[in-house]
Formats: C-alpha cells, structure tokens, sequence
C-alpha cells in the first residue's frame, strides 16, 4: 500500500474543516448533521472519522485555529518596533478571519459562524473553555501590542494595557456581531472609527 504524504492529510484536514465551517455557518451547529458535512466535502463517513469523531471536535478544531492565527498575528505585531497602529491591525486580522482568507470558502458566513459559537459555549463547557483559553492568549498578546505603543510614546501609559486591549477585542466582536445580524460590511468601516477615536485631542489640518 503507497504510503500517504503528510501534506495529503493536512490537505485532507483543510477540506474537511472549511466543508464543516461553510455548514455550520449557514444552517447552524445544531441544524447541521454529520451527513450534511459528508455531502458538503464529498468524502466517505470514513475519511472523516478518520481526522474527527464529531460535530463538536471539527467546531472545536475550527475554533482553536481561529483565535491561533488571531493571536499569532498580534504575537507578531509585537515584535514590531513600533507595532503598526490599532486601525492597521485590525484590518489585518479581519482580513485573515472574517473575510475568509483563513477559511477558505468562508466570507460573511464568518460573522454567522463565530455567533453560533459564542451561543454554544454557554452549554458546552469544554467549548467554553476552549473559547476562554483563545480568548486570554488574544488578549495576553494585544497587551503586549499596547504596551509596545506605550514604550514607544504612541499611548498614554496611564491606562492599563490590559483595560486598553479588552476595549479593541470588544469592538472587534462587535463589528463581527453586526455582520452576522445586519450584513456585509468592509473593513474599512471598522478601521475608519478607529481612526476617528485615535484622533480625539489631535489638531484637525488647516
């Protein structure tokens, strides 16, 4: 029997979790079954089974890689000297995300996707936990951001960085919860209210 490569069971993997989030996204966690996940990616009971044991480990796979690349971008902003500013990295990480450059197939269905989750954790604690476990390495890692604005002189260092990147967290989720609820919208929304916030105290040009 040939041996399979590694990266055709990565490829394989990759099929099986965009297939599953375009399902969840658009029928929901609940509404969608195992089988309508088979239909969507076109492989055998089997052939998944093999990568997953169910709808709650493949929500589970998507969430955790999800709020990976979500830290690992901030991660790497960190790292910058100075890190770009607020408004540029949220585009970023929206862009990879909620656009579906993350999950290939996925665009507005993302929003939809991360509100679905978000209702499920309040029943599922080893999703909750999940979820609380992204949610602090996201945070820990904008802390990190915020402090690098601060050494740099670009924020007040007065305000906790903490209270600082719960507050850029909480907008991000807000605009991905308007998207669910009320449609498409670009990035450039989101970017151009942070701008306007940034500049309060700044002297308009003549």
């Amino acid at each position: 029997m040939a041996r399979v490569s590694q990266q055709h069971l990565d490829a394989r993997r990759r099929q099986i979790l965009d297939g599953a989030a375009r399902c969840f996204a658009r029928n929901g966690f609940h509404a969608t079954s195992m089988q309508d996940v088979l239909r969507e990616v076109d492989l055998s009971a089997g052939a998944v089974y093999r990568y997953f044991s169910g709808k709650e480990e493949l929500i589970g796979a998507i969430v955790a890689e999800v709020l990976d690349t979500v830290r690992e971008a901030f991660e790497e902003a960190a790292r910058q000297s100075p890190p770009d500013p607020p408004d540029v990295l949220v585009g970023e990480v929206m862009g990879r995300v909620v656009y579906g450059e993350h999950v290939r197939g996925v665009t507005v269905e993302m929003p939809r996707l991360l509100i679905q989750v978000w209702g499920e954790t309040l029943r599922n604690e080893s999703l909750a936990e999940l979820l609380r476990t992204g949610y602090d390495a996201v945070r820990a890692a904008w802390v990190e951001v915020v402090e690098a604005y601060q050494a740099a002189g670009l924020m007040r260092d007065d305000i906790p960085a903490e209270h600082v990147a719960r507050t850029v967290i909480a907008t991000v989720q807000g605009f991905a919860a308007q998207q669910a609820l009320f449609g498409e919208a670009p990035v450039e929304i989101l970017q151009d209210g942070l701008r306007g916030l940034m500049s309060m105290g700044a002297q308009r040009p003549g």
